[in-house]
């Protein structure tokens, strides 16, 4: 059995599920608290409880490209080669997370632009307010879909910022 690849897989694990569940904790709130601060999930408010899984799915489709770089950085600490502190892992996971968060920002804006073009005249936030599902369903497939398009640009940011060791070009 290897010990160190075990315990880089529980790491993993904690961290995959520590940091999805503060981070969904805290959007779902923010999002309760922003925009819809009387509406709650229940069966008289489908639209609301669609429209949140949409967030949640695509955070967490953005999360899931995070983690492994986290990982990495905590791969690349432990090797002999390497001088990664506990402090720089911590700040570069703070990093890439921030850079996760941004970009669930701007994919959110973008899917609220598209939608106010495709739909003129139309407030989404009051017609999912108002319980209108075919509103709450296409802007969630909107946002899924560019969640799903520009996810693994996020992981090449991401992974372009950890910092591997220097290595020689034998080539030349």
């Amino acid at each position: 059995m290897q010990s160190k690849l075990l315990t880089l897989a529980l790491i993993e694990i904690f961290l995959g599920l520590t940091i999805s569940v503060v981070i969904f904790f805290v959007s779902f709130r923010l999002l309760q608290r922003l925009f819809f601060k009387d509406i709650s999930i229940d069966k008289e408010h489908i639209s609301f409880a669609v429209f949140t899984s949409g967030i949640v799915l695509s955070i967490g489709l953005i999360i899931a490209e995070i983690i492994p770089s986290i990982t990495n950085m905590i791969r690349l600490s432990l090797s002999s080669n390497n001088d990664i502190s506990t402090s720089e892992i911590f700040q570069y996971s703070g990093l890439y997370l921030l850079i996760g968060f941004i970009m669930a920002v701007l994919i959110n804006l973008a899917v609220f632009l598209l939608f106010s073009a495709f739909t003129k005249g139309v407030n989404e936030f009051k017609d999912i307010q108002q319980n209108n599902l075919a509103t709450a369903i296409l802007v969630t497939t909107i946002l899924l879909a560019i969640t799903l398009i520009t996810k693994e640009s996020i992981s090449l940011l991401i992974s372009a910022l950890v910092p591997y060791p220097d290595t020689t070009n034998f080539l030349y």
